[in-house]
């Protein structure tokens, strides 16, 4: 039964389908996992590598998420419930962690202790150790790198006294070419750029300027100008305009992301979006579940749509609200409704397994969000604690009490109101997950069962996918069959638990 035809005969059912009441047919194939092409697009003029996307969670993607998985291949939403400068502050280290020429690299002074920078960094979640040291005249007087941190055993000492002060700098307007030639040439990875009175104007970092030289390090989800590529969620209204205009000349994508996109607020904002700013970046808006709700958004100029109302593991919108549609029915019906326009759309919420992904492009999704998956990795924000003896991080909803109670921006989202209250009506809960370790170790995984699914389905590329999958509608008993059964699970598979974390 053709893909279409499959979900027409369920709709006369009147049956809306989720991850776990479908699976893919297998079909002929001469294409090995490995083979497989994973690139996509995220929105009409955003590629990645790979079909991944990281929520606009505070307990999923801040600065270190959202540089790991554009290394990677992806892109992450950096959440709003930070200040606007904070969030914007942000958006500027991911867009220029691997930038070329650092126009304003962040400096220490030449008294401060080695303690002090240590606890700057630490608060500030710094994730590189080569600081300019400047004087209290403003001047250059040194670098402080890893080297100067690492044989240090006395932190109670000046910068001064551990810093390198055999620099070699380079005058303003020197290009990457020229950058280049100096540190190959004096075997330095530093290379500040200074004026006639040695004033810092800049600064080349070896490792960056041998990356855009070299074209190293493929997987990178990178711009025109090599730089990451990253994303924000905005939200709506004047607020969402406000927060736009301190980081729109860093941005990608733009991110309107609420719990109804069908909503006044939604369409006007992405309007009012384009009007301004026109095609200087995509703006993605959601979430919706409805065809006609996709096409709304469509109209309205939207370059990505998200989809998925209350699929979440943290989400209990269907619940409290009795609104929404199962997750594979959903992406089908806004695929479908937006067909010809060249608009992606992203499956937002309700992965549980590797197996999920191929299912959701296979219903016509281009890339998946992902938040529960990601939330228990390292890169995720937040510390690691101990629950029954076991590693785990928060997570938790941004329709949670907690991160109302902390958040306009969560109340927002939810429609409810400006100020915190005892009013509150929650569409989340918060909780904690498992700690996975490095991201990269869990997005081989992911990636690992996405290509394995490709292959099974004799699909190429996520296009192929996208056009050749078809499914098998199961039922509970074949539910429980995919799983395994009969025996006792003593060692937990890296990328396998019955309970989905």
């Amino acid at each position: 039964m053709a893909k279409a035809a499959f979900f027409e005969n369920m709709a006369n059912l009147g049956l809306a389908l989720t991850y776990d009441d479908v699976r893919l047919k297998t079909s002929y194939s001469d294409y090995a996992p490995a083979e497989v092409c994973l690139k996509t697009r995220f929105t009409r003029r955003v590629s990645i590598n790979i079909p991944i996307v990281s929520a606009a969670m505070d307990t999923v993607t801040e600065q270190e998420m959202a540089i790991e998985i554009a290394k990677l291949g992806g892109i992450g939403v950096i959440h709003r419930g930070l200040a606007p400068d904070a969030q914007a502050s942000q958006v500027k280290r991911v867009k220029f962690f691997l930038n070329g020429l650092i126009e304003r690299p962040i400096t220490v002074q030449s008294k401060q202790t080695v303690e002090e920078v240590h606890r700057m960094r630490a608060e500030r979640r710094w994730f590189f150790h080569s600081f300019p040291v400047i004087d209290e005249n403003g001047r250059l007087v040194g670098v402080l790198t890893r080297n100067d941190f690492d044989f240090c055993r006395d932190q109670t000492l000046l910068v001064a006294e551990i810093m390198t002060t055999e620099l070699v700098t380079a005058s303003a307007g020197t290009r990457i070419d020229e950058a280049y030639e100096i540190m190959s040439r004096e075997r330095k990875k530093l290379l500040p750029l200074i004026d006639e009175e040695r004033r810092l104007l800049g600064m080349y970092l070896y490792s960056d300027v041998k990356r855009i030289k070299t074209g190293s390090s493929v997987e990178y989800n990178l711009d025109t100008s090599g730089r990451l590529r990253t994303a924000a969620d905005i939200g709506v209204g004047e607020d969402a305009l406000e927060r736009l205009a301190l980081m729109a000349r860093y941005l990608d994508v733009a991110a309107i992301g609420t719990a109804h996109g069908d909503s006044h607020n939604v369409l006007w904002t992405v309007r009012e979006i384009k009007k301004k700013y026109g095609d200087q970046f995509d703006v993605y808006a959601g979430n919706v579940s409805e065809g006609d709700s996709a096409k709304r958004l469509l109209d309205a100029g939207a370059d990505g749509i998200g989809v998925g109302q209350g699929p979440g593991s943290i989400c209990t919108t269907r619940i409290v609200a009795g609104i929404g549609c199962p997750q594979v029915t959903a992406v089908y019906n806004c695929v479908t409704a937006t067909v010809g326009s060249d608009v992606p759309v992203c499956a937002d919420g309700g992965v549980r397994y590797s197996g999920d992904i191929p299912v959701a492009i296979g219903a016509g999704a281009h890339s998946v969000m992902l938040g529960r998956v990601f939330a228990g990795t390292r890169e995720a924000p937040g510390e690691i604690q101990m629950h029954r003896g076991v590693p785990v991080k928060m997570y938790r909803g941004m329709g949670s009490l907690s991160a109302m109670e902390a958040s306009r921006a969560s109340r927002e989202r939810y429609r409810q109101g400006g100020t915190p209250s005892a009013k509150l009506v929650p569409e989340g809960i918060e909780g904690v997950v498992p700690f996975q370790g490095d991201l990269k170790d869990v997005l081989h995984q992911l990636l690992g069962g996405l290509r394995s699914g490709m292959g099974y389905v004799g699909a190429a590329n996520i296009e192929e996918l996208r056009e050749k999958a078809d499914f098998h509608r199961i039922t509970g008993a074949g539910a429980a069959e995919s799983h395994p059964h009969d025996i006792i699970v003593t060692t937990d598979a890296p990328n396998y638990r019955r309970d989905g974390t």
